[in-house]
C-alpha cells in the first residue's frame, strides 16, 4: 500500500503539535455537542415522535462516512481532506471537484454558526446588535486561530468542557423531573414513535426522512482530518479520533433528544401542524418542565458554543485553501506557513474574510439565516460521495487491496445513503449547490485538469511503497 509525502510551497512544514484529544476536540467542536437543540422540533415532526431512533439511524450513516475517511487518511495522510483523498484516488478533476464542494461546507458552516452566536447573544445582551456581536465572535476566532493550532485547541477544549457541563446539568435535571413527576410521553415513544392519538408509532419512512436532516448534525466531524500533517501520530490518531468523535457524538445527540421528547408537551402531530413551534420546541420544552434558568444556560451555551464551533470551521477551511493552493488548483500564496505560529496564515485569513462577509450579510437581513443554512449542506454531502468513490478507486480499481468488503461494499453502500439524502434535500438548497458545482467546473476547466508538474512549489508529490 502507498503513502504520500508532500512539501509545502514555502518549504516549512506545518507544526505537528495536536494529540488525540485536541483532535477529538476541534471535532465535537464543530459539531456542538447540544447540535440537536435547534432542529429537535423538526426531527420530532417528520418522524412521529422517534426521534432518538433517528439520530441512531443517522449515526450509523455516518460511520459508513467515518469509515471511509479513516482509509483514506492512512492511504493519503496530506492535509487538505477529501481534495486530496479524491485526487489521489480518483484524479485531478475529482480532486477540484471534492475540493471545491466541501469549500462550500467549510466556509459557509462557519458563517451560521457565527451568524447563530451572534443572535444569540444579541438576545441575551439586547444592546449590542447581533452584527456586532457577529463580528466581534469572527474577530476572536480568527486571532485564536492565527496564534497557532496549539493555542486554538486548548481554548476550544475549555469551550468544549462548559458545553458538556451545561449539557450534563441538563440531563441531570430532566431525569430528576421525569423521576418526580414522570414522563409526558411513553417511555420507548422516543424509538419508536407516537401514532395518531397518540397510539401505534413512526414508520421506516417517516425516520429515514428525518435522517436527511439529522445527518446534518455531523457535518463537521470530517474536519479533523484536515489537520493530519499537524497532528502527533498523523494518519493513525486521526483514524482514531474520527471514530470517536462521531460515537461521542452519537451518543449526546441520543441521550438528549430521548429525555426532551419523553418531556414535550406537544405530540408529534401538534409540532407537525405548527411550523413555528418547531424551532424552539426545545427550549420551550426545558423552560416548561425545568425552569427558565436551564433555558437561559442552555441558550448562552449554545451562543458561545456556536462561536467555536466556528473557530474550528474556519481553522479546517484554512487547512483546505492551502491544500489546494499547494497544488496549484488556487493561488499559491494561500500555501504559505508562517514560521512563528506554524499555521497557514493567509489561508487562514481569506477564510476568514468570507465567512465574515458571508456571516455580516445575513447578519443584516431578517431573513439571512435561514437563506444561508439552505447551501449549507450539499457542498460537505457531494465531497461525501467522492470520498466514497475514492476508497474504490484507490483500493479496488487499482487493485492494492482484495477486501471487497471494506473497500466496495461499504463505500458503495454509504454513496447510496449519501444519494439518498442529497435527494430529500431543499430544492434551495439543491439549486445553490449545483450552481456552485458549475462555477467550479468552470474554474477547472479554465485552469485545465491536468496534474500539476513535479517540478513546480507545491507540486512535488512522492510516493513510498
Amino acid at each position: 500500500m502507498g503513502s504520500v509525502t508532500v512539501r509545502t510551497a514555502s518549504g516549512a512544514p506545518l507544526r505537528r503539535s495536536l494529540g488525540l484529544r485536541d483532535l477529538v476536540v476541534y471535532g465535537l467542536l464543530f459539531i456542538a455537542p447540544m447540535a440537536p437543540v435547534g432542529i429537535f422540533g423538526v426531527l420530532d415532526a417528520k418522524s412521529h415522535g422517534a426521534v432518538a431512533a433517528v439520530y441512531l439511524a443517522a449515526t450509523a450513516a455516518m460511520g459508513l462516512t467515518a469509515f471511509s475517511y479513516a482509509q483514506m487518511v492512512r492511504a493519503v495522510p496530506q492535509t487538505g481532506s477529501v481534495f486530496a483523498y479524491a485526487r489521489a484516488g480518483l484524479g485531478e478533476a475529482a480532486g477540484f471537484t471534492a475540493g471545491w464542494m466541501a469549500m462550500l461546507d467549510y466556509l459557509l458552516i462557519p458563517a451560521v454558526a457565527y451568524l447563530f452566536s451572534g443572535i444569540a447573544l444579541h438576545a441575551l445582551v439586547p444592546g449590542v446588535s447581533r452584527w456586532a456581536w457577529t463580528v466581534l465572535a469572527v474577530l476572536l476566532t480568527t486571532a485564536l486561530n492565527l496564534a497557532g493550532v496549539r493555542t486554538a485547541a486548548v481554548v476550544g477544549f475549555a469551550v468544549l468542557a462548559m458545553e458538556l457541563a451545561v449539557l450534563a446539568v441538563f440531563v441531570a435535571a430532566a431525569v430528576v423531573q421525569l423521576a418526580r413527576h414522570g414522563a409526558v410521553r411513553p417511555a420507548l415513544s422516543p424509538l419508536t414513535g407516537i401514532g395518531a392519538g397518540g397510539h401505534g408509532g413512526s414508520s421506516i419512512g417517516a425516520v429515514l426522512g428525518a435522517v436527511s436532516v439529522a445527518v446534518l448534525s455531523y457535518l463537521g466531524f470530517d474536519a479533523i482530518a484536515s489537520f493530519v500533517e499537524e497532528a502527533v501520530g498523523a494518519s493513525a490518531a486521526v483514524a482514531r479520533a474520527l471514530a470517536i468523535c462521531l460515537v461521542l457524538a452519537g451518543v449526546l445527540f441520543v441521550a438528549q433528544t430521548y429525555l426532551a421528547a419523553l418531556l414535550e408537551p406537544l405530540t408529534p402531530a401538534e409540532l407537525a401542524a405548527r411550523p413555528e413551534a418547531q424551532g424552539s420546541a426545545f427550549y420551550d420544552t426545558v423552560e416548561g418542565s425545568v425552569g427558565h434558568w436551564l433555558h437561559t444556560l442552555v441558550a448562552a451555551s449554545k451562543a458561545i458554543g456556536a462561536a467555536f464551533a466556528a473557530l474550528a470551521g474556519q481553522a479546517a477551511a484554512g487547512r483546505l485553501l492551502f491544500a489546494m493552493g499547494r497544488q496549484g488548483r488556487l493561488p499559491r500564496q494561500l500555501a504559505l506557513v508562517d514560521p512563528d505560529s506554524g499555521v497557514p496564515r493567509r489561508a487562514l485569513l481569506l477564510a476568514a474574510l468570507v465567512t465574515l462577509g458571508a456571516a455580516g450579510w445575513a447578519a443584516a437581513r431578517s431573513n439571512g439565516l435561514d437563506q444561508l443554512t439552505s447551501v449549507v449542506d450539499i457542498g460537505a454531502l457531494t465531497a461525501f460521495v467522492l470520498l466514497h468513490a475514492s476508497v474504490i478507486g484507490w483500493y479496488a480499481v487499482r487493485n492494492r487491496s482484495r477486501d471487497r468488503l471494506r473497500h466496495v461494499l461499504l463505500p458503495v453502500v454509504g454513496i447510496a445513503v449519501l444519494v439518498a439524502v442529497i435527494w430529500r434535500a431543499s430544492h434551495a438548497a439543491q439549486l445553490a449547490g449545483a450552481l456552485w458545482l458549475l462555477v467550479g467546473l468552470a474554474v477547472l476547466w479554465l485552469q485545465g485538469a491536468g496534474p500539476v508538474a513535479p517540478g513546480r512549489p507545491g507540486g512535488a508529490v512522492r510516493r513510498r511503497r
